[in-house]
């Protein structure tokens, strides 16, 4: 099946048409997000058929929402809460906690956006709670935009920020002791 041209294409008009029935935009919206879900399912579930579960639940998901769904953010906004949640979901299901994917230690305690060609940092991190490394992959990782993380997750910015500042603190203390 040829994939339809849609890189002209917004992720509204998409959506738009996708809340009209139309096959050919629900499947531009699969292809065109479908390696970003699984990117972020795989951070966290660590396993690449579980991540795959991930995906189809998250679009059986966000599909479920047509042809009311009205995108009034990024749709990686929206789809990163239904993400997390399923890829939670597997570890709650296996009772294993697997550790966020690293990222270049040095750039990120500066509060630099990571390059490509860097190292683990999952030791450095492992003693975070779990909401700063989330707030610190979302940031530095998925380079979303602090409102972006707040909306994503539901919490107010204010909170963003401090989880933030907590995160790269952490990260800075232990630069300093190496």
């Amino acid at each position: 099946m040829a994939l339809p041209d849609s890189s002209t294409q917004s992720d509204e008009e998409l959506i738009d048409a996708a809340n009209t029935g139309e096959a050919a935009a629900m499947r531009a919206l699969y292809f065109r997000y479908r390696d970003w879900v699984y990117g972020q399912a795989i951070r966290v579930v660590a396993s690449h058929d579980d991540a795959v579960d991930v995906v189809q639940d998250a679009f059986i998901y966000f599909f479920g929402k047509l042809p009311y769904l009205r995108l009034t953010s990024q749709l990686k906004t929206f789809l990163y809460p239904v993400v997390r949640n399923l890829s939670l979901n597997v570890l709650t299901a296996r009772r294993k906690v697997v550790p966020l994917g690293g990222e270049a230690i040095e750039r990120i305690a500066n509060g630099r956006p990571p390059v490509s060609g860097h190292h683990e940092f999952d030791d450095l991190i492992k003693d975070l709670a779990a909401d700063d490394q989330e707030v610190l992959v979302l940031r530095f990782v998925e380079d979303l935009s602090l409102q972006e993380i707040a909306d994503a997750l539901s919490i107010p910015l204010g909170t963003v920020k401090s989880r933030l500042h907590r995160a790269l603190s952490h990260v800075r203390v232990l630069l300093a002791n190496q």
